[in-house]
């Protein structure tokens, strides 16, 4: 296929793709939602969708031709692994897909590990609900860092340029269908997560619980947590009882776009990045109230799985009064 003509053919696509799904998954939150928000999207989706655009427009200036562009220059100049060593075009196609998601996984994590990166992507985690647009909400500089990463991925394999298109669209597809607030039968789920990550699975990921928050990072297939040990198959809460979101930025201004695109370089770094948070975790906040700082060890979580323990102070036996009080059957507490 011509050069000039792929392009000119690939934002077409990919918009129609998102576009078409963002749709379809926006219908079944309505029509089928496993949460009940209590936040509504007239305050949540400006600040989304409005760093969606940004995010584009952004991409589109510094890099216009994107990793489809760096595919079609490493197969014209002839390096790159798929490019060098000979394969039917359909292995090469399938191999790339696949390998472009494992470097996604192994990204993911690396966004957890280093704190300076859980900064910039901890915006995505700062949504204080799950849904669609979620799995669209990534600050512009973890954008472009995401893109620097796949541009060396995709030169390093030499992707045919079908590949890379195919992975980009999955990608954006699935990480939309992936942060649904929808429901899905059961035994669907079960049997869904053997292959890719169904939105029960990754919810789990949006805990604001650290143990919860480090787990469950594949966005497309379901294998990679499986195979690295970073799997867990339900939040400790369940998932009507669950918090979404982080300890910081609780308050719903914070959903505002400008308020947004701060975040990175306000306050500490807090104790997310994979192994700060060894041996605490945060209890469950009610939703919309600030974290108190109150804290479990291993020791005590393991009891608290197996049932209540004791409360260690005064304000964590108010706090969990107050949420029993809200909640008697266990769910989500009702709003006043």
């Amino acid at each position: 296929m011509a050069f000039p003509s792929f392009l000119a053919q690939e934002p077409v696509i990919r918009l129609t793709a998102f576009a078409g799904v963002l749709g379809v998954m926006a219908i079944w939150e309505v029509l089928a939602p496993r949460r009940r928000q209590r936040i509504g999207r007239a305050r949540r989706w400006p600040g989304n969708l409005g760093v969606v655009v940004l995010d584009t427009v952004i991409l589109r200036v510094i890099f216009p031709t994107a990793a489809v562009g760096m595919a079609l220059v490493a197969q014209t100049r002839g390096f790159g692994l798929f490019n060098v060593v000979e394969m039917p075009t359909a292995v090469a196609i399938i191999s790339s897909v696949v390998l472009l998601d494992l470097a996604i996984y192994l990204q993911h994590v690396l966004f957890h590990a280093v704190p300076a990166l859980w900064r910039l992507h901890r915006m995505h985690h700062a949504d204080l609900e799950f849904d669609v647009t979620t799995g669209v909400r990534f600050h512009p500089l973890e954008i472009l860092l995401s893109m620097l990463i796949k541009l060396c991925v995709v030169a390093a394999l030499g992707a045919p340029a079908l590949a890379v298109l195919i992975f980009e669209v999955v990608l954006n597809a699935t990480s939309m269908f992936s942060h649904g607030n929808v429901r899905l039968p059961a035994m669907v789920d079960r049997l869904m997560r053997f292959v890719v990550v169904t939105p029960e699975m990754h919810r789990v990921h949006h805990s604001v619980r650290a143990r919860e928050t480090n787990s469950n990072f594949g966005f497309n297939l379901s294998w990679w947590d499986r195979w690295f040990g970073t799997y867990r198959a339900e939040p400790l809460e369940g998932h009507e009882g669950m918090t979404i979101g982080i300890e910081q930025f609780r308050d719903p201004r914070e959903l505002r776009l400008d308020r947004m695109l701060v975040q990175p370089f306000r306050g500490d770094v807090g104790a997310y990045p994979l192994g700060r948070r060894e041996a605490h975790d945060s209890i469950t906040p009610a939703p919309g109230a600030g974290l108190q700082n109150h804290s479990f060890d291993a020791e005590r979580e393991k009891t608290w799985m197996a049932g209540p323990c004791p409360p260690r102070t005064k304000q964590e036996a108010a706090d969990r009064n107050r949420l029993e009080g809200e909640n008697p059957s266990g769910g989500e507490p009702r709003s006043g």
